[in-house]
Formats: structure tokens, sequence, C-alpha cells
């Protein structure tokens, strides 16, 4: 279940309510009895781009991978 914010517009009691989806918001102060407002606040995460699933992201297959560069070491020498 969902927390909710909630602070009185008459004391400034801050609150927290665990709510279903379903059920209304709450209008009356547990404190007071005055009325409240629900606090809205920043996502703590946020998803983007096309989909979530690796191949939502792609509508072309992928490229190979490009061999790796020869390394340009020294050839050992004997003595």
């Amino acid at each position: 279940m969902p927390t909710y914010e909630y602070v009185c517009e008459a004391c400034g009691h801050e609150f927290e309510l665990f709510q279903s989806f379903s059920d209304s918001a709450i209008s009356e102060c547990p404190e007071c009895k005055g009325s409240v407002r629900k606090v809205f606040s920043n996502v703590g995460v946020v998803f983007k781009g096309s989909g979530f699933y690796k191949n939502d992201s792609r509508s072309t297959p992928a490229a190979p991978a490009s061999p790796a560069p020869e390394s340009k070491a020294p050839a050992p020498t004997s003595d």
C-alpha cells in the first residue's frame, strides 16, 4: 500500500497514512480536527526510454562487435 503525507492547514501537524489506491483522501486532522491537504513530493524513481526489456529498446539486430586492435608491442629480441 502506498504511503501518503498530509499536513493540517489549521495546526500544521504533519503525518503519513497508509492508504489503498481506491481509498479516498482524508479531510480531517487527527490532532485538532482541522482540514488537511495532501502533500506531493518528487518521485524517487523515474523510468525513461522506450521500454524496460532488452528487446523493447532495439528495433534492429545488434551489430557484431569489431575486433580488438592489435597491440604494437616491440618484438622480443634474442641475445
